[in-house]
């Protein structure tokens, strides 16, 4: 698709520009050369400030994230309303004690490409941690309060046409502003727009298909653009760049196009089919073209009924989501693409098919990816609103500043066929008394007026007040953050027809941790500052993942559910943060270095209808517990298993529908521990062998093991390879309790970039080139350069054979 190429171009270099054709528009990314201090400085907007000792860095970039790890940073003493605790305590981990409060400056230093007089030049950026000031060649040309919205200014009047300009932005992250770690710095793009005066305004394309039948679909393209007198032309391109449809408008009312375009027997976007098409808009005037904008979208219908739930392309179907924050884990709030497909690419494998942004506005890269590869979105707005949850939050800006923030979050990210419905709040102190509900009234009609073709949601966790003010029953669609066991009081009260799992289960549990006696239980802890991966811990107030599995599969009128969280993330590392060292999630599904946890297998057992799951847990290497009893569980996409221990059969387990847990798991609870082989048998309907897997107790450690995500990297300076390292005995048997520090290096065209293990008490920094293996395993990130040729990673450890791996970088 021409489109796919212009973006794959403009993400690849540090400082692209993206040139098209004869209406001189030109955007450019500035990645490279910034310089960065942190801490204040009176006069670092000015061009004659010395800057020469200031680190220099590439854009996005999050300054805390490189840390140290410090229980001081961000203590708070307070009682978390929403983990219903009544008396205050020391939090040391809250949001990840990492060094992100304070002051931080950013300096570039740039020309104007291809600029002719009279051209207008706009900033873009995609978010900034917190609180910009843009200032160009020493004067202020505009600031922000919402460190995870998109903004502009137009700079023309401060620029230098001819000559070098200086950008420098001011940032401030206050304590008691977050819940969890929002990072710190320019963690999204920035972007330089030159164009001329007759020209689409900055997110002035509005496209949505309102009619969509398998014959025929009508494809409504709305334009906003600067300039009298002008032409619009509209063409529609498929994947193959065949020209499907095209338009002529020569009428603008109030500065605004409307074309309608009939696009014959359309391929429908959906996450099994995610067809793609490009709208390409040029605008004449006098004859002559002054610009042209290509726009990326799907063709789709949603709908959402009473008793029947949600639609898509006419067909109900029920959401398979996940919650994400927005931290990539060792690499902090700096966006990266290979780090987002990643996670998108692990979540596809488990049968996960929608996306909640939690509790923000979402990356552009992240929804471009997720029309790409097939995932419906949830695009949330705030965490707050005029009441606070935490003193700086986001409440200090509501009255002022929500409906411009609802405005550009809609304007940049409405033409992404991913979105399905919007949030305008998670978990609002305002859900309480008649403020709220108009709050929420507000913000809804302020969403429907920018965006009418998508439904409004709120994550609702005080379900019982919501019934009683009518702040539930004005939404389009009620959100339900836990409490199952109000789920048939809320779809009777509410008279929507529906309800939405907009925030399940936080269920707890440690990559390969295993805790004795295998007990439900809700805030348990242990002096490890573990939690046990049986998957049958959560908080208090909670559920396991079966309460609602059962729930989406026996009620039509729940029309899906997002369970917190897809990833572990930095930050709110409940049930421990009370206590140190402890400095992010437990609630992943994956955990923070991306390796799935047991619990994955559970969600794919039952999402992932085109592959077959079994996995067996625990691991078999228990020296010390033989003839101790070790519950076994088996997550299986089939019916029933029979286990053997060294050989022996242990009995063959059935689903059973009339209790929960028993319903989607097989669990033999009653097994001794002996070394040796565990082996579960699946059968097939017809009652024959249809898989198997098995565990083998590990011997002593004896060499590393590499295995890269993916072997060939572009050589674009900003690519990654995620590299899985772990450690085997003699015979190449897992060994599932090696905690040995290793040791990175990378030579070639390439670097060192990160490191994770996933152990949220790990205080080692992600960046140096060591860390300690967490329940045997950890992940390497391998950053291109911007040439071309082999990367060599080698991994050492004392006692063990040496790991290597072959990458290489290409164009």
């Amino acid at each position: 698709m021409p489109n796919r190429k212009i973006i794959s171009f403009i993400l690849a270099l540090c400082a692209s520009v993206f040139v098209a054709g004869a209406q001189d528009r030109t955007e450019t990314e500035l990645t490279a050369n910034w310089k960065f201090r942190k801490g204040p400085g009176e006069d670092a907007y000015q061009k004659e400030f010395n800057d020469r000792d200031w680190q220099t860095v590439s854009i996005p970039h999050d300054w805390a994230i490189y840390g140290p790890f410090d229980k001081e940073v961000d203590k708070q003493v307070v009682a978390i309303v929403q983990n219903n605790e009544k008396v205050a305590s020391e939090k040391t981990g809250r949001t990840g004690a990492l060094p992100f409060t304070g002051e931080g400056w950013y300096r570039n230093r740039f020309r104007l490409p291809n600029y002719k007089p009279g051209q207008k030049v706009l900033l873009v950026f995609e978010g900034a941690m917190s609180e910009p000031k843009v200032f160009v060649n020493g004067k202020k040309v505009g600031e922000w309060n919402y460190g995870y919205n998109y903004f502009y200014f137009d700079v023309t009047d401060a620029l230098v046409p001819e000559g070098e300009n200086l950008l420098a932005v001011h940032l401030s992250n206050r304590e008691l502003s977050s819940r969890w770690y929002p990072g710190a710095g320019l963690y999204r793009k920035v972007r330089l727009v030159v164009k001329n005066p007759e020209s689409v305004e900055q997110w002035g394309t509005y496209i949505t298909t309102p009619l969509v039948t398998p014959g025929l679909a009508k494809v409504k393209v709305r334009t906003k653009v600067s300039g009298a007198h002008l032409r619009l032309v509209t063409e529609i391109v498929d994947a193959q760049g065949k020209t499907v449809a095209a338009d002529t408008a020569r009428t603008a009312y109030a500065g605004e196009f409307e074309q309608n375009l009939p696009v014959a027997r359309p391929q429908l976007w959906s996450p099994e089919t995610p067809n793609l098409y490009v709208a390409v808009t040029k605008v004449y005037a006098g004859g002559a073209l002054r610009d042209e904008v290509r726009t990326r979208f799907g063709i789709r219908s949603i709908s959402y009924l009473p008793n029947e739930g949600f639609r898509l392309n006419g067909q109900v179907r029920k959401f398979k989501g996940v919650c994400l924050h927005h931290d990539l884990g060792p690499l902090g709030a700096a966006i990266n693409i290979a780090a987002l497909r990643r996670q998108l690419r692990i979540l596809k494998d488990m049968g996960c098919d929608a996306i909640r942004s939690s509790h923000n506005m979402p990356s552009r890269e992240q929804l471009e990816l997720c029309d790409e590869m097939g995932f419906m979105f949830l695009a949330e707005s705030f965490d707050e609103w005029a009441r606070p949850k935490v003193k700086n939050g986001y409440n200090r800006f509501f009255n002022t500043d929500a409906e411009k923030d609802v405005v550009n979050l809609v304007h940049a990210t409405r033409n992404h066929p991913c979105i399905v419905m919007w949030s305008s709040g998670n978990e609002v102190p305002d859900q309480w008394g008649a403020e709220g509900v108009k709050r929420a009234k507000w913000l809804q009609e302020l969403f429907h007026r920018e965006d009418p073709t998508r439904p409004v949601t709120v994550g609702m966790d005080q379900v019982k007040a919501t019934m009683q003010s009518g702040f539930g029953a004005l939404l389009d669609i009620p959100g339900l953050n836990y409490r199952v066991h109000l789920y048939e009081e809320a779809y009777k009260a509410f008279p929507q027809g529906f309800i939405l799992g907009s925030e399940t289960a936080s269920t707890v549990s440690s990559r390969g941790v295993y805790k004795f006696p295998v007990v439900k239980a809700k805030d348990k802890v242990y002096p490890d500052g573990q939690c046990s991966s049986y998957d049958m811990e959560c908080c208090n107030w909670s559920n396991l993942p079966d309460d609602d599995f059962v729930l989406q599969d026996d009620k039509p009128w729940v029309i899906g559910e997002f369970v917190w969280t897809g990833f572990d993330y930095l930050g709110e590392p409940t049930p421990y943060d009370d206590q140190w060292p402890s400095r992010s999630s437990y609630f992943g599904i994956s955990d923070l270095a991306g390796l799935p946890k047991d619990r994955f297998y559970l969600y794919r057992s039952r999402w992932n209808r085109q592959d077959a799951t079994l996995h067996l847990l625990p691991h078999w290497t228990w020296p010390g517990r033989e003839g101790q009893t070790t519950p076994v569980f088996v997550y299986t996409s089939y019916d029933s298993a029979e286990l053997f221990l060294n050989g022996k059969s242990l009995g063959v387990q059935r689903k059973d529908t009339t209790t929960h847990q028993n319903r989607y798991r097989l669990m033999w609870m009653d097994v001794a521990y002996q070394p040796g082989t565990l082996k579960v048998v699946a059968y097939g309907k017809d009652g024959k062998p249809a898989g198997e897997q098995q565990v083998t107790t590990a011997g002593q450690p004896y060499k590393i093991v590499l295995q890269p995500d993916r072997q060939k990297i572009s050589a674009d300076g900003e690519d990654l390879s995620f590299v899985t390292v772990s450690v085997v005995d003699k015979n190449g048997v897992p060994c599932p309790t090696a905690t040995h520090q290793l040791q990175f290096r990378v030579k070639g065209k390439g670097s060192y970039r990160a490191a994770c293990n996933g152990d949220a008490t790990s205080l080692e920094p992600f960046h140096l080139p060591t860390m300690k293996l967490f329940s045997g395993k950890l992940v390497v990130l391998v950053q291109s350069t911007t040439d071309p040729g082999s990367i060599e990673l080698a991994v050492t450890g004392k006692g063990l054979k040496e790991g290597k791996v072959q990458l290489e970088a290409v164009k």
